[in-house]
């Protein structure tokens, strides 16, 4: 995938299929090409204007209003659940940072990038260079090992050969991972910041690095200073650890139900795109609730098919997109909200004893590399 928000030269590559004794490669490669072209047709890839403006001024005010209540409040312990306030809006700011990397909020790459780099950078103090670069590749492959960075060495083990390498205290650990999960996921907030500042403060490829460095940075310490003059130290920490707790918790689950225990690929399968982005995702029911909590990525086969589709039309296609899976016979996932947290806990648990084997189709002996 060249860039978040446009079609992959594997989607542009559809176009060109011969329409004469097509080989089964081209013929499944071309149902990506109808499903897009009925999508165009009903105009579920039309901004949506109203909608993201309304969002960002609503988050936008709900920001401004906290930092308002702190001072107000003062020197009280109460402060902790503006923090808690706190960590969901500006888990909301990143699902905004998200869909504008995404070229839902504007056509214009310019406008997109600009948007999302002072919506990241501004208000959740992340770098949106870095981020980029990390998830185009997860888009591009999900769940497929050594190039998916979603599923690469880390904390946790995602997949059998990584478990398999961990030993003595890390064997234990990735035995129970699963029940650790959540716990770890309070940290992510400090790692996304960490990771942020390792690539803005190093020589790297990130475009504009210097400017996105010099937002960050300063939002970082204007933060750290305002709760000192705003709060004695003691309580002053105590925010920025609820905060970042919520806003790690919030933004890392809202993540973690969309591939975690769906099949994992070799690294030297192909697989056509659709069923690429549709056997490795899973979409999460749920209403309104749902949908705010996990910032429209509960659509998340659609979002990976159509990822610059504005994301109040996710559900709009859902129907369409579910149907053309069952006619062509592949498998669509859709699980419940609480079920889909099981289902991480309980592969993590299993993968290094049984979790399901690497992802086989009739389709991988035609594509594997050569």
């Amino acid at each position: 995938m060249a860039s978040i928000g446009h079609m992959s030269s594997l989607e542009q590559s559809n176009s060109a299929v011969s329409s004469h004794h097509p080989r089964p490669h081209q013929r499944h490669m071309s149902l990506y090409t109808d499903l897009s072209k009925a999508v165009r047709e009903r105009g579920l890839l039309r901004r949506r204007f109203g909608y993201y403006w309304s969002r960002i001024a609503l988050a936008i005010g709900a920001f401004g209003a906290i930092w308002a209540g702190v001072f107000l409040l003062g020197n009280s312990w109460f402060q902790l659940l503006l923090a808690a306030a706190l960590g969901i809006v500006v888990t909301q700011f990143g699902f905004l940072g998200h869909d504008a990397a995404h070229h839902q909020i504007f056509s214009s790459a310019a406008w997109s990038e600009w948007t999302s780099r002072l919506l990241a950078g501004v208000f959740a103090g992340l770098s949106y260079g870095w981020w980029k670069a990390k998830h185009n590749r997860h888009h591009a492959a999900p769940n497929q090992e050594s190039r998916d960075p979603d599923i690469a060495p880390g904390a946790i083990a995602f997949t059998r050969a990584i478990a398999a390498r961990r030993t003595g205290l890390a064997g234990w650990f990735v035995r129970r991972q699963g029940w650790f999960f959540f716990p770890l996921l309070t940290l992510e907030g400090l790692n996304l910041h960490v990771a942020s500042l390792r690539t803005l403060v190093r020589p790297s490829t990130v475009t504009h690095q210097r400017v996105e460095a010099a937002i960050v940075l300063s939002r970082l310490a204007a933060y750290i200073i305002v709760l000192l003059v705003a709060l004695p130290p003691g309580k002053a920490a105590a925010f920025f650890g609820v905060q970042m707790a919520l806003f790690g918790l919030c933004l890392g689950g809202a993540f973690a139900p969309n591939h975690t225990g769906m099949p994992i690929v070799p690294p030297t399968a192909k697989i056509d795109f659709l069923r690429r982005q549709v056997l490795m995702s899973r979409n999460v029911r749920g209403g309104p609730l749902v949908g705010f909590a996990m910032g429209g990525l509960n659509y998340q086969i659609e979002h990976h098919l159509f990822p610059s589709m504005p994301r109040p039309n996710l559900k709009q296609v859902q129907p369409l997109v579910r149907e053309y899976c069952a006619k062509h016979g592949v498998s669509y996932s859709e699980v419940g909200f609480f079920e889909s947290y099981g289902i991480v806990v309980t592969y993590l648990n299993d993968v290094g004893l049984r979790a399901r084997e690497p992802f086989t189709c009739p389709l991988v002996s035609q594509y594997r590399s050569t």
